[in-house]
C-alpha cells in the first residue's frame, strides 16, 4: 500500500473511530505481522519431514497388522502441465505405498492431459485413467473416478494440489488405529506457483456448528468408499462446493465419533488464478451453492433454520423458534448499589426477544451460588446468563441464543463479550495451560477473524463463558446446575458446560451475540488453590487434550500461537 493510499485510511478511520480506531488498526496490523513470522517458523522447523523420520515411518509401515488400499481420486480438466505433474507426483512420492490414482479426464481439450496421463499410466500400475466421452464437470468427474476405484477409503485429491509426503502413512496409520473411522481429515496450508507455502490452517476436532458455517473439512478428506457409493457420490449440481456437500451427505449416515482428524499439514492447496485457494471469488457461484448444501442437509434431518451469507460470504445459521416462542428468564449477575430499575429499562430497550423476565440476584461472594439460588423457582423454558454491567449490541441477541439452546443437540450456547475499545474479553473457553481455562480469541478485535475464522463464524468449544451463556432449564436442572461448593467463583461455567459435553451435547459460540462492557472493567475471578485443584481432577483428560483446540498451538493463553 502506498504512503498516499495508507494516508487516507488513516484519515478515514480517524473520522470514523478517532485515535482509538489508529490504535486498533495498529494492534490488528502487529497480530497479522507476527501470525506470518510464526507460520515460517513452524514451516522452518516442521514443514517437511527429514530422511531419518522418513526411514522411521517406512519400519512403522513394516509393523503394520495389514495395509489398507487407499484410492485417490483425481478429477482433471484442463490444468497445465507442470501442476498436474507435480500432482501426480505428490502420490508417486508417498512414503506409504498401497495406493492406487483414479483418475478421471474430463473430456479435457489440451492436448497435453492425455499424453501426460498416459505416460504416469505406462511408468506406474498403481495409477488407472478413465477418458470421459463427455465433458461433465467436476461432480460427474470425480464420480467416474469413483467408479474406477477399489480402495477401502477414498482420497480426495484437486488436479493442481500436492500432498504431503506422509499424507498416506497417516491416513492408513488413523484406519488401523480407530477402525470405527469412516471420515479423516486433516490440517492444511496454501501453496502458490513459486512453491512458497503460507495460510497454515490448524482446524479442531470435528465441530458440527463450524462446519455449518465453513468447509472445516476441505483437504485432505478420506472417505469410506462403501459408504461413499452407497450415497451416490457427488452430486450433479453441487459443482464449485461438491465436497462440502459430500461432507454434509456423509455425515448424515455415520455417528460424530466416527469422524477423524489428523492435527498434520497433509495438503497443500494451489493458490493460482481460477483456484478458490487464491480468492473466494475466483469461484463466486461456489458460495450460494455452499448455503444450498447446508439448507438440504437440513431439510433432510428435518431442522428448521436459515442459511445466510456473512463475513467473507461464509455462512451464518439461525435456527427458527416456534411460533409460541419460548419463555426466558434473564438472571443478571449484580454487584450491589445498582438501580435494578434503570438496568432493567437498559436491558429491555436493547432486546427485541417479548416473552421475557428478568431476575436479579446479588453477588455474595459465591457467583455459582448465587446464579443457582436465582432460577430456582424459574418457571421459563431457557434461561439465560449474563452481567449486569454489560448490554447488548443489537436487539436480536436473544433470539439468536433461544434458537440455539432449544435445539436438542445442544447443551449450552454463549456470545462474544467486549471491552470497550471492542477487543474481546470473554466467549469461548480453551482449556489447559497454567490458568486451566483461557478465553478464546482474547484481546482480538470484533473485526479480526482469528484462527480459521473461528472469531467471527458460529462454531463448537469445550465451554463458553456464564457472562453471556444460554441453556434451556431443564437442563440446567437435570445436571443440578453451577457446582457452588467446589467451584464458587471460578471454572464453574466450563465445568458445567463440560457435563453437558458428556451427555453428547453440544457446546456453541455464537459470535453474532455481542456485549459489550461500555465504561465498566470486568475482571475475572480469581481461582483459589481448592478450585484449581478440584477443576484438574475432575476434567485432566479434557484439560490436557482440548478437542476444539489444536495441538500445534500453544495452549498460553487462548490466543492460537503456534509453538514453533
Amino acid at each position: 500500500m502506498g504512503i498516499l493510499k495508507k494516508t487516507v485510511t488513516a484519515i478515514d478511520i480517524f473520522r470514523k473511530d478517532g485515535l482509538t480506531g489508529i490504535s486498533n488498526k495498529i494492534e490488528i496490523k502487529k497480530r497479522i505481522a507476527e501470525t506470518a513470522r510464526s507460520e515460517r517458523r513452524w514451516l522452518a522447523e516442521n514443514g517437511t519431514i527429514s530422511d531419518t523420520e522418513a526411514d522411521r515411518l517406512r519400519k512403522e509401515i513394516e509393523g503394520f497388522a495389514r495395509l489398507p488400499l487407499l484410492s485417490i481420486l483425481l478429477p482433471v480438466y484442463n490444468v497445465d502441465e507442470k501442476w498436474l505433474r507435480k500432482c501426480i507426483d505428490s502420490v508417486s512420492s508417498q512414503i506409504y505405498e498401497n495406493w492406487e490414482l483414479c483418475v478421471a479426464d474430463d473430456r479435457s481439450p489440451k492436448s497435453h492431459i492425455r499424453r501426460v496421463l498416459d505416460e504416469y499410466v505406462r511408468f506406474d500400475a498403481r495409477i488407472k485413467v478413465v477418458y470421459r466421452s463427455q465433458n461433465g464437470h467436476i461432480s460427474a468427474a470425480s464420480n467416474s473416478a469413483l467408479e474406477i476405484a477399489t480402495g477401502e477409503f477414498c482420497v480426495l485429491l484437486d488436479h493442481d494440489d500436492e500432498l504431503s509426503v506422509d499424507a498416506l502413512f497417516w491416513v492408513a496409520k488413523e484406519i488401523l488405529d480407530q477402525p470405527k473411522t469412516t471420515m479423516i481429515y486433516s490440517d492444511e496450508d496454501m501453496i502458490d506457483d513459486q512453491g512458497k507455502r503460507y495460510s497454515l490452517k490448524f482446524k479442531p476436532d470435528f465441530s458440527r456448528d463450524l462446519l455449518y458455517s465453513l468447509n472445516l473439512v476441505t483437504h485432505l478428506s478420506a472417505y469410506k468408499t462403501d459408504i461413499l457409493r452407497n450415497i451416490s457420490g457427488f452430486r450433479i449440481g453441487t459443482e464449485g462446493s461438491q465436497d462440502y456437500d459430500l461432507a454434509l451427505r456423509f455425515i448424515e449416515q455415520i455417528d460424530e465419533s466416527q469422524i477423524s482428524h489428523i492435527p498434520r499439514i497433509l495438503y497443500h492447496w494451489r493458490a493460482i488464478p481460477g483456484s478458490v485457494a487464491l480468492s473466494g471469488d475466483e469461484k463466486p457461484y461456489a458460495h450460494e451453492r455452499a448455503r444450498k448444501a447446508i439448507r438440504d442437509h437440513f431439510k433432510r434431518t428435518g431442522v428448521d433454520a436459515e442459511v445466510e451469507p456473512t463475513h467473507f460470504n461464509v455462512h451464518r445459521v439461525q435456527y427458527a423458534l416456534a411460533e409460541s416462542v419460548p419463555s426466558v428468564s434473564l438472571v443478571l449477575l449484580t454487584r450491589g448499589g445498582e438501580d435494578q430499575n434503570v438496568i432493567e429499562k437498559a436491558w429491555r430497550q436493547r432486546t427485541a426477544y417479548q416473552n421475557l423476565e428478568i431476575i436479579f440476584t446479588e453477588s455474595t461472594g459465591n457467583a455459582a451460588a448465587d446464579l443457582n439460588e436465582a432460577v430456582a423457582t424459574a418457571k421459563d423454558e431457557v434461561l439465560c446468563f449474563s452481567d449486569s454491567r454489560l448490554l447488548p449490541r443489537n436487539g436480536e441477541w436473544l433470539t439468536d441464543l433461544a434458537g440455539f439452546a432449544m435445539q436438542p443437540q445442544i447443551g449450552a450456547v454463549g456470545g462474544r463479550i467486549f471491552a470497550r475499545s471492542a477487543f474481546v474479553v470473554r466467549g469461548g473457553i480453551i482449556l489447559g495451560g497454567k490458568k486451566l481455562c483461557s478465553v478464546a480469541h482474547e484481546n482480538f478485535h470484533r473485526e479480526e477473524p482469528g484462527s480459521f475464522g473461528r472469531n467471527q463464524v458460529i462454531g463448537n468449544y469445550s465451554a463458553v463463558s456464564a457472562g453471556c451463556m444460554a441453556i434451556r432449564n431443564e437442563l440446567f436442572q437435570k445436571v443440578s446446575g453451577f457446582n457452588s461448593t467446589k467451584l464458587p467463583n471460578a471454572f464453574f461455567d466450563a465445568d458445567l458446560c463440560l457435563r453437558l459435553g458428556k451427555l453428547g451435547l453440544r457446546i456453541v459460540f455464537d459470535p453474532y451475540c455481542e456485549m459489550t462492557a461500555g465504561d465498566a472493567r470486568l475482571t475475572q475471578s480469581e481461582s483459589t488453590d481448592a478450585e484449581q485443584n478440584y477443576f484438574l481432577k475432575i476434567w485432566k483428560s479434557e484439560i490436557e487434550n482440548d478437542p476444539f483446540y489444536n495441538p500445534n498451538f500453544s495452549n498460553v493463553d487462548g490466543c492460537f500461537k503456534m509453538k514453533a
